[in-house]
């Protein structure tokens, strides 16, 4: 049995991988859970770095894997602790090349320049916020590390610079503060260590066209992209994930490009052997493509969407690059043609009067086949008490939805939607 330690375990991820037929020789063991780490207010990365090595040194067997499929703080440590116990992975500098936003477009910018937006760093806390800026209006001002669109803002105008910097100077250090503990266990180049978590990025507006991510691992050298995802979004600004669609209705040419201009990039900066997601802006009329981000970890908001399509959850992928093995993914051996991870939103805060029972939820799924329901609200709460929402809506439930036609799935989620009885009264 292999011994595989997974960093902020919770239920609904471990039932997809104890699907696997693989795991009948793997034993699973909670490293932390995912309340430990990603329910409070900050991220205790010292205590959770520290923790986790005592942890693993004094487990009695061997530790055959350390894997994670959330975001910062966990893919941000993962390489430093599987370096620690001389496991698969990629070096921490790659992956911070990919993670750190500013030093990311730094990279990006000497590598595939001709794919990526005018930037620059911006220290929100000096008074001459507005002078460091050399982009027009409009532009996206974000920090150099968040999560889920957390603190990002469209400015368009004085007002609204000035709106988001006081913003973001009350809040930033959320993430600020466990980041530059992590960025000292390396040593950076004087122009990015200037840079740290305190900081943000401006970045001129790419986000008009269809945005697509790209799933896939580097082995060995050698890229492979086994899905590309359509990401559909919603708000004022196109801002907000409103669902996530597989498989992605962008050209497969366009897919190729995307898929060589990720190769360039990951290879330059030797990204090896880990899984990676890469979202992309496609501009259908200019048939031009913009890099927007790049993770580090599979997406697990894809993961259904892999099971229902291709048969089997790129947990899969995650697994088998952390034990030292090459994957090898199924292709379209699924149950369903389409499948979409659903974001149920609202754009305005109010109060939870009533959420569906446990019961209730399970009749619906029970009722809509090929549906999951996670409900991210309990009733008495406000919606500004949820963790690390984007600036502009709030995420309260998530629905999983397979079908044979696009139709299908919106059909599916109208329905879902109605069915629960979820309630919010507005603030007064």
């Amino acid at each position: 049995m292999k011994n595989i330690f997974v960093f902020g375990a919770d239920e609904f991820n471990l039932s997809l991988m104890r699907s696997l037929e693989s795991a009948q020789d793997y034993c699973f063991h909670e490293l932390y859970q995912y309340h430990e780490v990603k329910t409070g207010k900050e991220f205790p990365v010292r205590a959770l770095y520290e923790g986790a090595v005592a942890r693993l040194k004094n487990y009695p067997g061997c530790v055959d894997a350390i894997v994670g499929y959330l975001d910062f703080p966990v893919s941000t440590m993962l390489p430093l602790l599987c370096q620690t116990f001389s496991l698969p992975s990629p070096s921490f500098e790659a992956v911070l090349k990919c993670e750190h936003k500013y030093w990311s477009r730094l990279e990006q910018r000497r590598v595939i320049p001709e794919y990526i937006p005018d930037f620059c760093a911006v220290n929100p806390f000096k008074d001459d916020y507005q002078q460091q800026i050399t982009l027009d209006y409009p532009f996206w001002l974000k920090p150099v590390k968040a999560v889920l669109s957390h603190l990002g803002f469209m400015v368009r105008n004085d007002s609204e610079l000035d709106m988001a910097i006081a913003e973001i100077r009350k809040k930033i250090y959320c993430f600020a503060k466990p980041f530059n503990y992590l960025l000292e266990f390396t040593d950076l180049p004087d122009h990015v260590a200037a840079i740290d978590g305190y900081h943000c990025i401006a970045e001129a507006i790419i986000s008009r066209g269809q945005q697509c991510t790209l799933e896939g691992y580097v082995f060995d050298g050698n890229l492979c992209v086994y899905g590309a995802i359509d990401s559909i979004r919603e708000g004022e600004h196109g801002s907000s994930f409103s669902r996530y669609q597989y498989p992605s209705s962008i050209p497969q040419p366009v897919q190729d490009k995307m898929v060589a201009v990720t190769e360039r990039f990951l290879t330059s900066i030797g990204f090896d052997n880990g899984p990676f997601n890469i979202e992309y802006y496609w501009e259908k009329e200019s048939n031009h493509i913009w890099l927007l981000e790049i993770n580090t970890r599979i997406s697990k908001s894809h993961s259904p969407l892999f099971r229902n399509v291709d048969g089997l959850p790129n947990h899969l992928v995650m697994l088998d690059l952390a034990l030292g093995n090459r994957p090898v993914f199924p292709h379209r051996q699924g149950l369903y043609r389409y499948s979409a991870k659903f974001m149920w939103r609202t754009h305005a805060d109010a109060t939870v009067s009533r959420v569906p029972t446990e019961q209730e939820v399970q009749a619906v799924t029970r009722r809509i086949a090929g549906t999951e329901i996670q409900l991210h609200v309990h009733e008495g709460m406000r919606l500004s008490e949820l963790n690390y929402q984007d600036s502009y809506s709030y995420e309260i439930a998530t629905v999983f939805i397979g079908g044979d036609s696009e139709q299908e799935l919106l059909h599916k989620y109208q329905d879902v939607q109605q069915a629960l009885p979820l309630e919010l009264v507005p603030l007064p």
